[in-house]
């Protein structure tokens, strides 16, 4: 935590499960120890959990080997001493090899920047572009550029504005980011999982699912920050930052892209306050603030003024904490909506909502003649009270959310549209990349049924689709099932329960 002056008024608390319900998975990735030192070789691995091979993975080089690598050495150091400030950071992003490895892990047909230039381009004359950035940035003459902003259509029918930033910023925020996780993750608690390495959603969804039926979880807190990436707090961000980072180069780094602004209409708009999603270091920078302004304050409550159970889960900013008294989740929200308050963010009315929850809520509500429990929705999942068929004890049901399945259809359906003519073949690949990426994602136990139910809805947008190439071109049934069953895989399960998973993994 932290006080009017930025100083860290925090307890000292003991390195243990910030989070009881996804205690293997969160915990065990908690502290790893390093030396002072200003290394020679630069770390390559990737950043935001990415870690399939590559030209820059040199995560198989000798050197790796024999020695701790830059960033390894620094991950080690941050992690003996919470409190140590690193001076000396700024040579691990501008070094022409830590921004070559940021290049390559760029996606290589993203959407170009206010400057137009495209990955493809820039590396024509990559290693010319990467040592004119490098002197750049060495000599003080970089300037970051505004983010251009587009607009994405959300599930509930409105717009999510995104920032489109340009090549060269990408470059240095990702080289950036890697440095700084070496420090960051070792402060990070367990209970977070959004936008870090070797961690993903279905991991987030596994510590809620095992608290969930492991823990005394008899009320749901399901939170929601209005405007989270647009009101964070700059000056408190730069605050927090310092906690850690004492290398004023980088700091005046980060600065830089905080007050680049953003560009709409071709007007630019300078920014006081949040920052633009889209972005290789908004997530980290995201998760640096709600760090200090949520997580610890969070596991603090829990060890210090919670007398029941208490878990927390959270995703980026999608928050869900489970109580077993509702007393102390109101008492817990009145004291998150006056801290949050203190650091610029706001709860969204509306949208935050206490729900009671767990192995007793139907019966209680039974009893009052209130009907069936509550839902609440968490990373694309409706969580639902049930009951095994086996014994039937409680358990908890994770069906996909239906504006959710319906938002999906209705973008295939316009694709199909555009795609009327195309080649079947085409077409079909297409469409099986489609189900299968939503398969692979929504196939958790219990969920079958949405899953059987999305195949069928996209194989029948797809023969409407056939249907309408001419006047007199109607597709049978018959070719067309040939066609469904070739091309779009069928339903499956491709996650465990978790609690197997979790069992597994530690």
């Amino acid at each position: 935590m932290m006080n009017e002056h930025g100083k860290s008024d925090r307890p000292v608390v003991p390195v243990k499960s910030s989070n009881n319900a996804g205690q293997p998975a969160a915990e065990g990735m908690e502290g790893r120890g390093l030396t002072k030192g200003n290394p020679l070789e630069q770390n390559a691995s990737r950043t935001q959990g990415r870690s399939k091979g590559g030209p820059g993975d040199r995560s198989s080089s000798l050197g790796s080997l024999n020695a701790p690598s830059a960033l390894e050495r620094i991950r080690q150091a941050a992690s003996k001493d919470k409190e140590m400030q690193f001076t000396a950071l700024f040579h691990h992003i501008y070094a022409p090899e830590a921004l070559r490895t940021a290049y390559l892990c760029l996606k290589r047909e993203a959407a170009a920047g206010v400057d137009g230039e495209t990955w493809r381009h820039y590396g024509e004359a990559l290693e010319d572009n990467l040592q004119n950035l490098s002197h750049r940035l060495r000599q003080g003459a970089y300037r970051a550029k505004p983010v251009r902003r587009v607009y994405i259509p959300k599930a509930d029918g409105r717009l999510r504005p995104l920032g489109v930033t340009a090549l060269e910023d990408k470059i240095v925020q990702r080289a950036a980011v890697e440095a700084m996780n070496a420090i960051y993750e070792t402060n990070f608690l367990g209970f977070s999982y959004g936008f870090r390495p070797k961690r993903s959603q279905h991991n987030a969804l596994d510590a809620l699912y095992t608290g969930l039926l492991t823990k005394k979880v008899n009320w749901v807190l399901d939170l929601d920050i209005r405007g989270f990436f647009d009101a964070i707090s700059h000056e408190w961000l730069v605050r927090f930052i310092e906690h850690r980072i004492a290398d004023r180069r980088v700091v005046r780094l980060i600065q830089k892209w905080l007050n680049a602004g953003v560009l709409e209409d071709g007007k630019r708009i300078r920014m006081e306050e949040g920052t633009p999603q889209g972005g290789s270091a908004s997530p980290l920078l995201a998760n640096i603030y709600l760090h200090h302004a949520f997580d610890l304050w969070a596991q603090a409550w829990r060890l210090k003024r919670a007398h029941g159970d208490v878990i927390v889960v959270r995703y980026a900013d999608d928050i869900v904490v489970g109580f077993q008294s509702e007393a102390e989740a109101k008492r817990f929200l009145a004291e998150l909506t006056e801290r949050f308050r203190k650091f610029s963010l706001e709860l969204h009315p509306d949208k935050t909502r206490l729900l009671e929850f767990g192995p007793f809520a139907a019966r209680n509500r039974k009893r009052r003649g209130e009907g069936k429990p509550e839902t609440f929705d968490f990373l694309g999942f409706t969580h639902i009270c049930g009951k095994k068929r086996s014994n039937g004890y409680f358990t908890v049901i994770r069906q996909t959310i239906r504006k959710r399945l319906q938002a999906k259809l209705n973008a295939v359906k316009a694709e199909l549209r555009q795609r009327m003519h195309a080649p079947i073949q085409d077409t079909g690949k297409w469409l099986r990349s489609v189900v299968s990426g939503h398969i692979r994602y929504y196939g958790v136990p219990m969920n079958i049924a949405a899953l059987n139910l999305f195949r069928h809805r996209v194989g029948w947008l797809w023969h409407r689709a056939l249907s309408r190439r001419s006047q007199n071109g109607r597709v049978p049934w018959s070719r067309m099932r040939r066609l469904i069953d070739h091309w779009l895989p069928p339903a499956r399960v491709y996650h465990p329960f978790p609690l197997r998973r979790m069992g597994v993994i530690t």
